[in-house]
């Protein structure tokens, strides 16, 4: 279809040859296997000029847009190999999304201007083969465990025990973790672990201790909105309360222990060749929490 359409905008079968990096005979030849395939004749030759047939001009208009279509998904699908291209469909945690991930998104699609985003956020287990999900942001204390998937490791961040002044000033500041005992606590009823419980870490090991849990919720904002109110204490991911211990709103108690640390990861089906949107994507988040406060340096 290809040589047959060179012969006929060259009008010459040698001109087509030279065009295409054939032989006269290897042209004549395609157009010959052409009109056979087809039961009709498709051009007129003379010694000077070759023209199409009423049959071969019909022939040529429809297969010039067939093979311009062609032309149209083989270019696009080499650039969307070499270039964010197309839809990536997110799927991130409700709170961390929108502390965290949505502010990013503006400077991602600036630098990428054929890239599409479909977020979602949600706290519940997302399944990303079976609900079609390109990448899941998670963050969380373990990895998932399944050779079908990646898991990049973008950020890692501390888990500290917080307190509103308000509340230290009503209730006192707890001196050891023994003491957490006597204490109000406000409880994320989604997080791992016995409920009621807190292992901390400090100079001298870790150590274990049952919490009153005065109020349990199923956000993390929500948990922070009640310590901040003075509810209580709680064990948060530094990402939640940085801004707030910086500011003062927040108060760190038993400083240096800390609840194992958190990591933020992004999860995807396992593939020898992600693609560039998802490449761009996970470099995108991962450069940017590398700089952000609350993420731990190095190898902490």
């Amino acid at each position: 279809m290809r040589v047959f359409r060179s012969v006929v905008e060259r009008a010459s079968f040698a001109a087509a040859a030279r065009d295409l990096r054939l032989s006269n005979g290897a042209v004549s030849k395609h157009v010959a296997t052409l009109e056979e395939g087809l039961g009709v004749r498709l051009l007129n030759r003379t010694t000077r000029r070759v023209t199409p047939t009423a049959a071969g001009a019909a022939y040529f208009e429809r297969s010039r847009k067939v093979l311009d279509e062609i032309d149209d998904i083989e270019r696009s699908v080499g650039r969307a190999a070499s270039v964010p291209v197309g839809l990536l469909r997110v799927s991130v945690p409700l709170s961390f999304g929108l502390l965290h991930v949505t502010k990013e998104l503006p400077a991602l699609l600036a630098a990428h201007p054929e890239l599409s985003l479909d977020v979602s956020y949600t706290d519940r287990f997302v399944d990303l083969l079976e609900e079609r999900v390109d990448v899941v942001i998670r963050a969380s204390r373990t990895l998932p465990d399944a050779t079908s998937l990646v898991a990049q490791k973008l950020a890692r961040a501390a888990r500290v025990l917080c307190a509103a002044p308000s509340y230290l000033a009503r209730r006192g500041t707890p001196r050891d973790v023994a003491q957490l005992g006597d204490h109000d606590c406000v409880m994320n009823n989604l997080g791992a672990g016995p409920r009621g419980q807190w292992t901390l870490s400090g100079p001298g090991g870790a150590e274990t201790v049952e919490v009153r849990p005065r109020l349990a919720l199923s956000n993390s904002l929500a948990v922070r909105d009640a310590v901040l109110a003075g509810v209580g204490l709680s064990v948060f991911p530094a990402f939640f309360v940085d801004a707030d211990l910086r500011e003062g709103r927040l108060v760190r108690v038993l400083e240096p222990y800390a609840a194992e640390p958190v990591t933020v990861s992004a999860v995807y089906p396992s593939s020898r060749h992600p693609s560039p949107k998802l490449r761009v994507f996970v470099d995108h988040l991962r450069a940017r929490f590398a700089r952000a406060p609350w993420a731990l340096k190095g190898r902490a």
